[in-house]
């Protein structure tokens, strides 16, 4: 049968209504952290690279990966290398059947996001 009032229904959920949640929020910076990783490790390479290659092609690129930009680049990876790590960790204990419930989840996010300063900021002063 067809459905006659299809083109009268709005989409569901549509963005001007739906108020996304703490736990899809934090899925979609998990997928952006791990995309932001890989363009900090090829970053990485090049540095590596340079090394390997020539002393002046290494001052250029070293100088870029110690400018203030490179120090931003490299502090942002390290942020969302700590997230991703926590993030993993949540999806490990949902796996396992765990902390399901809307109350937990949201705690969770919570401490993925919290843990993930926090380890970033302690990082940054031990190292």
């Amino acid at each position: 049968m067809a459905d006659v009032n299809r083109g009268n229904r709005p989409l569901s959920p549509h963005l001007t209504i739906y108020r996304p949640q703490l736990t899809s929020m934090t899925s979609i910076l998990t997928r952006i952290t791990g995309n932001a990783m890989l363009i900090a490790a090829l970053l990485i390479v090049w540095w590596f690279l340079a090394a390997a290659t020539s002393e002046g092609y290494f001052d250029v690129v070293n100088g870029f990966v110690t400018s203030w930009f490179g120090d931003l680049i490299m502090f942002l990876s390290v942020l969302g290398l700590w997230y991703h790590t926590l993030a993993g960790i949540r999806h490990l204990i949902w796996d396992n059947g765990y902390a399901l419930d809307v109350p937990t989840a949201e705690k969770l996010g919570w401490a993925c996001l919290g843990g993930s300063v926090l380890l970033t900021l302690l990082t940054v002063v031990i190292v």
